[in-house]
């Protein structure tokens, strides 16, 4: 059997065929839900565009995940879904293109497409899952708990008729939108992260917690795995993990860090005349 014989052939860029007597890969979809375990969470620095999304997987991390707003300004929009969605789905094909980890996508409310539409346009950026959130992003007002949890099922049921598999990441915002008393935002959260779940979503994140205490709280209550944001290091990892988390994500902080660093350092040092590079 010649070499070329052996080796697996690729189809597309999510398929590929193993040759007989090879043992095929595991869906990437797979190793990315599989990689959110209470205690020991998926770390995931939000990449945006093909260059960072490399620098990620050089590092080390076992998958990629996309941050909205980094992206956004890269292609010269603000973020809440000003970005045309094709944009979007172009940007997403150029970074799981570029890695050979699973790449999780920042797909804000899903861009208006309709589930049967949305699974199919997005599958086929061969990215392994994506988040949507339960908030407008035009306006910041929450959703109706029941019409978002018909959306994700809608989504789900998509995807099983097509055949697809995403891990879908319920993002929901009772705390970043200060819905209520801090009382209310977490028995929000907590009911919609279980609604969540059941219509098929396999992660919650509610966005904007940082309370230990509240965090502990959504871990033991919401039956599935749950992210939180790293913010700005308030607590570490390890911190971050005893509370039961399973998913730490950085939405665009990561990028704007180091592009303040452009514009407060190196940027003025240009300016001045005074080597930046020493």
């Amino acid at each position: 059997m010649s070499d070329s014989a052996s080796r697996s052939t690729t189809v597309d860029d999510a398929t590929t065929v193993p040759a007989s007597g090879v043992t095929p890969p595991t869906p990437k979809a797979a190793v990315l839900r599989a990689l959110h375990v209470a205690g020991a969470p998926v770390v995931l620095p939000n990449a945006w565009d093909a260059a960072s999304a490399r620098m990620v997987e050089a590092a080390g991390f076992s998958a990629v995940a996309t941050s909205s707003a980094a992206t956004s300004q890269i292609l010269g929009f603000e973020d809440g879904e000003a970005t045309p969605v094709q944009e979007v789905l172009d940007a997403t094909r150029r970074m799981v293109q570029a890695v050979r980890v699973p790449v999780t996508v920042d797909f804000e409310r899903g861009y208006g497409l309709a589930p049967a539409e949305l699974v199919e346009r997005f599958a086929a950026t061969g990215a392994a899952g994506l988040n949507l959130e339960d908030s407008e992003p035009a306006t910041g007002q929450l959703l109706d708990v029941g019409e978002q949890a018909d959306f994700l099922a809608a989504v789900r049921q998509a995807a099983r008729s097509l055949n697809v598999d995403l891990v879908i990441n319920a993002r929901t915002d009772a705390f970043l939108r200060r819905a209520g008393s801090p009382e209310e935002q977490l028995a929000t959260t907590l009911e919609r992260g279980r609604r969540y779940l059941e219509a098929g979503a396999d992660c919650v994140y509610p966005i904007g917690v940082g309370d230990p205490t509240v965090i502990k709280a959504l871990t033991q209550n919401i039956p599935g795995p749950v992210n939180v944001a790293y913010g700005r290091g308030a607590h570490s990892l390890a911190t971050l993990a005893s509370l039961g988390v399973a998913r730490i994500t950085f939405g665009p902080m990561v990028q704007r860090h180091l592009y303040s660093m452009l514009e407060a350092t190196l940027l003025p040092a240009l300016v001045a005349d005074t080597n930046p590079f020493q």
